[in-house]
Order: structure tokens, then C-alpha cells, then sequence
């Protein structure tokens, strides 16, 4: 049965790392939870490391560069993996092909130009061209985040998919909250073409290629943590909890992120009864839950 604990510092003792999901457990798109901070700076000080595990379409640098603006300081993590660090290097080695058609905003461009040095060194370019003349679709989201619909697609799928073409999908999310606003990611696209009989590829969670490349970037810290040492934390039923849960870890729920309308208008005080009703609805059920982390 899941257990309800009330702060990561209950349990903190138990874990050498963490596999920490980022937008909807540390920020909400606008700003950092400072809750959310003070506790894993509190685990790192404890001797214990923080992986930053976001499904995220851009690479880390990317990623990192936008910590200022959300406040989330250097005392709260070592480490930042993305789907999109995962997805380059299935792109790279030729995965959806070597001319490939670009859905995405264009805020995204640097998944094609930010390449790690080995990656880039080691594989032939991968160019953006035009859809007509495209052998593969790389897909970081839809082209306008806050208006358009995965329906908006299906003209372009049913195209793609009589050509044969994959679809690579560096977001492996349906959806995030940026502020108040819902809005689409790539993995409500990616699934919408997988519904209409095209093939889709996916590189972040719950899918093995980022905890891969999660536990490289800690072995090059001359890091090699136990499985029962490492708790997987995020808000993603579907991809946070199922990724940990197939990568053999522990794993804590966060109700008060994607889920928060199921479980009471307090979404750091989750109603214990609505949320056990809502697990026995699932196959995924995390080892430990609590509102928002703290």
C-alpha cells in the first residue's frame, strides 16, 4: 500500500540519489516552488545527489539557462538529464533519418544545433528540410504551445504515415501546466499518430534511453548508486512513477502537480480517501506520496 509521508526529509536517509521530475515538483513553468528547493538542497547537504529528470524537448545547457529566471539555484541539484539530451542522440545516429521535418516552436532549435561535442563528432549532420522532402519528423511539440490542438495534426499524419515516415517524440508528456495554463506536449502528438497507425519513437521517461543516460552522467561523477538507494519523484503517473518503477527504484507521487484536481482543493493536503480510490484505478502504485515536495 502507498504510504503518505510529509516531508522528503521522512524518508531522505533511505536514498543516495534522486530522480527528481522538474516542471510541476520544482516549478510550475513560471516560477520555482521555494518548498520544493529547500528540500533538495537539504538532501544534498545531507551527502545525497539530485538528478534533475526532466522530459523536456531541449538539451540540459538549454534547460539550465532558464534556472535564473524561474529561481532555481546551483545548492539544488548536480545533475540535469532531459528527453531531449536522450532524443539528440537517437537522432544523431540516423533513428527517424538524416533530412528530417521539424514540428516544434522554433524556441526548440537548439535541440538541432546544441549537440554534446561526442555526439556531434562521432555522426554525420542531421538537417531540417520541408516536409515534402523529409525521411523522418522530429517532434518537440506543437508549433504554437498555447493555441493549437493535437487534432490540428491529422492532416499532416495521415501524410506522414502514407509515406512511412517516424516520428521521433522528444517530449514524451501529454501535457504541462505553465502557470494556470494547461498546454500540449509532443507525447500528445506522438500518441495521436501512433493511434492513426504511424510509428513513434520515445527517448524520455517512463522509456529506458534517459535513465541510460541519467546513470552515465553519474558515473562520470564517479557515481554508481544501489537501485533501492535511488527514489524516483514526480507528478507523472504515467512517466515519473512508471519510468521509476521499471528502472526498479522506490518512487514518491506528488498529488499536487498534473493530478492535484483528483485528490481536494488543497493541492500540498491531499484527501487520502479520493487518493487510494484514484491508485486502485491504476497499475503504477508509488511506493510513498505526499502533496507537494517539501
Amino acid at each position: 500500500m502507498t504510504e503518505m509521508i510529509r516531508a522528503l526529509d521522512d524518508v531522505a536517509a533511505r536514498y543516495d540519489v534522486l530522480f527528481c521530475d522538474l516542471w510541476g515538483c520544482v516549478h510550475d513553468g513560471l516560477q520555482a516552488y521555494p518548498a520544493a528547493v529547500a528540500a533538495l538542497e537539504g538532501f544534498r547537504r545531507s551527502g545525497g545527489a539530485v538528478v534533475l529528470m526532466t522530459n523536456a524537448p531541449r538539451p540540459a545547457p538549454a534547460v539550465q539557462r532558464g534556472f535564473d529566471r524561474l529561481g532555481i539555484p546551483a545548492s539544488a541539484w548536480d545533475i540535469i538529464v532531459t528527453s531531449g539530451d536522450a532524443a539528440q542522440a537517437g537522432m544523431a545516429q540516423g533513428a527517424v533519418g538524416r533530412r528530417v521535418w521539424h514540428l516544434g516552436p522554433e524556441k526548440d532549435a537548439r535541440f538541432f544545433s546544441d549537440l554534446p561535442e561526442d555526439i556531434a563528432a562521432a555522426h554525420a549532420p542531421v538537417e531540417r528540410v520541408d516536409f515534402d522532402v523529409a525521411e523522418g519528423i522530429v517532434c518537440t511539440g506543437p508549433f504554437d504551445e498555447e493555441n493549437d490542438h493535437p487534432d490540428d495534426y491529422r492532416g499532416r499524419f495521415l501524410s506522414a504515415k502514407a509515406r512511412g515516415l517516424k516520428l521521433l517524440c522528444a517530449n514524451p508528456d501529454i501535457v504541462v501546466d505553465y502557470g494556470d495554463k494547461r498546454i500540449w506536449c509532443a507525447g500528445a502528438l506522438a500518441a495521436l499518430y501512433t493511434d492513426m497507425g504511424g510509428e513513434s519513437l520515445y527517448f524520455g521517461k517512463p522509456h529506458p534511453p534517459i535513465y541510460d543516460l541519467a546513470r552515465r552522467r553519474l558515473a562520470e561523477r564517479g557515481l554508481a548508486p544501489d537501485p533501492d538507494r535511488i527514489l524516483a519523484v514526480g507528478d507523472g503517473i504515467d512517466t515519473d512513477i512508471r519510468g521509476g518503477m521499471g528502472e526498479g527504484v522506490d518512487t514518491l507521487f506528488l498529488t499536487g502537480g498534473l493530478m492535484a484536481h483528483e485528490f481536494g482543493p488543497d493541492p500540498a493536503r491531499p484527501d487520502e480517501t479520493a487518493l487510494r480510490a484514484w491508485l486502485a484505478t491504476r497499475d503504477t502504485p508509488p511506493l510513498m506520496a505526499m502533496g507537494r515536495l517539501r
